[in-house]
């Protein structure tokens, strides 16, 4: 498989390149243009999906466990394929290779869990009022699927979208972020390689003005699910509305972290710096504010501030990395608005980061990190999602007001609390508004459960049998074998 060769889209199982040209794909550790992408022009979307939905009947029609054949070859050949992949995604990303090889870990582990649904896609047989008929509920494929993803996890993400698509019995459009679509391109190599029959998944490469436009208002798709930031899950609520084709979005988070005064410290600063710091922040799960109760603020502030100081800044393909550099400069340039405005409006600096005199590679968009205190639950800091090393910790007076700031979001999407009172735990589990709890843990999330938010981020969510329901829709059966028709007891309209 030639691993470089980056110039082309896979639609209707050929490789095309891209209408409108291509695009620099930029190295975040060294800011220099090491690939070009394929740059897809709006007919390229519109064909695409023409391709899906000429291959999604007979995609159907297969055995689901004749497809799980395709999603477990594909799960062996991502596995065969994991070093290039996880480098792959450490050059156009950014994050540390042990974390890159985590995700591709992923990547194929996706595949494997969702072909395990092959003998789980259940129905139900229900009685009829009449005798000689029973009413059967199946679930079905919903059709041609439009998946849009971000940056972050430009290979897990494939995975997410696309093995729940295809176990369903559809079809998928997919469009990886436009920053970083190479690692997408290299997976569509793995699934020609599997054999997957031709237009079942398609990628296409390029803007989301143009190409995400033109998959997002087309009247022939199904569904459409994206990963990505509020503003454009919403733009994408507004596309698909006039041709009412169902959203599901999962978008940005502003997780609480709170500490309770009988958690245990050690486990509670240790997990508080590993959801901040990943990924350098960017995750939609991280620790964004962390609420931590008076009696053990300041020994928890003490040693947050020491362990974040330990994090190695480096270079994102060794394995002694900690930090790798933000994604991009827009991005880098964002999160310094964000901390330049905390300070302004009074948050105190405890550890002060920013770009490094003298970065680990030169030319990357590189930002050590930065904690404050002496925040306000108002404060902007604490209320807009940051993306990025920087953290907040306010002083709490008790498990009441912890609620009370954890809830006062826009986000809803998950939530971390350390406490050892079981009553507080069960009482957390109540009363926090966020899709996703962690209790003296903090994430990834499991294959098996559902992440999901609510309000800002998002209707709908993804993995476990709640995430397949997404990807498959309900069909209604009346099957009368008596030989005489019914009698309704009830008009109906």
């Amino acid at each position: 498989m030639q691993s470089e060769d980056h110039s082309s889209m896979w639609i209707g199982g050929h490789w095309h390149k891209g209408a409108e040209g291509t695009r620099p794909v930029i190295n975040p550790a060294t800011g220099e243009v090491f690939a070009h992408a394929p740059e897809a022009s709006a007919a390229q979307a519109l064909q695409a999906i023409d391709a899906a939905r000429a291959a999604q009947p007979a995609w159907a029609r297969l055995s689901p466990l004749q497809r799980g054949v395709f999603m477990h070859k594909i799960a062996g050949l991502i596995r065969e394929h994991a070093e290039p992949l996880a480098q792959l995604v450490v050059r156009e990303q950014g994050k540390p290779i042990t974390e890159a090889r985590g995700e591709v870990g992923g990547a194929a582990e996706f595949f494997t869990y969702f072909a395990e649904f092959a003998r789980r896609i259940q129905g139900e047989i229900l009685p009829s009022d009449a005798p000689g008929e029973q009413i059967w509920i199946q679930r079905v494929p919903v059709g041609v699927v439009v998946g849009i993803i971000p940056w972050n996890y430009p290979a897990a993400l494939v995975s997410r979208k696309v093995a729940p698509a295809l176990i369903a019995g559809n079809t998928i459009v997919l469009k990886p972020h436009e920053e970083t679509p190479l690692s997408a391109l290299y997976m569509a190599r793995l699934f020609e390689q599997a054999g997957l029959p031709a237009g079942v998944v398609n990628i296409v490469t390029g803007a989301g003005g143009t190409v995400g436009a033109a998959l997002t208002t087309h009247s022939d798709v199904d569904l459409v699910t994206m990963t990505g930031s509020v503003p454009t899950g919403k733009r994408i609520m507004v596309a698909a509305a006039p041709n009412l084709v169902p959203v599901s979005l999962e978008l940005g988070g502003k997780a609480p972290l709170i500490v309770m005064e009988d958690a245990d410290l050690d486990l509670a600063v240790a997990s508080a710096v590993t959801s901040r710091f990943m990924n350098c922040g960017q995750v939609c799960i991280c620790n964004e504010r962390m609420l931590v109760h008076e009696k053990v603020y300041d020994a928890f502030v003490t040693r947050f501030v020491q362990a974040t100081k330990a994090l190695r800044l480096g270079d994102p393909m060794l394995e002694t990395t900690d930090l790798g550099p933000k994604v991009s400069q827009p991005e880098l340039e964002k999160v310094e608005a964000i901390l330049a405005a905390a300070l302004k409006s009074g948050a105190e600096p405890l550890l002060l980061g920013g770009r490094p005199d003298t970065p680990p590679v030169a030319g990357g968009y590189w930002m050590t990190p930065t904690v404050l205190g002496g925040v306000t639950a108002d404060m902007a800091i604490m209320q807009d999602e940051i993306f990025g090393p920087v953290v907040p910790v306010m002083k709490v007076s008790g498990f009441d007001e912890a609620m009370a700031v954890a809830n006062d979001s826009r986000y809803g999407l998950s939530a971390y609390l350390f406490t050892q009172d079981y009553r507080r735990i069960m009482q957390a589990v109540a009363d926090i508004r966020f899709g996703e709890i962690y209790v003296n843990r903090i994430g990834p999330e499991a294959l098996q459960g559902y992440h999901t938010g609510y309000r800002n981020s998002g209707p709908g969510g993804d993995d476990g049998i709640h995430g397949l329901e997404s990807y498959l829709r309900k069909k209604s059966v009346y099957v009368n074998w008596s030989g005489s028709s019914p009698v309704p007891l009830m008009p109906y309209a």
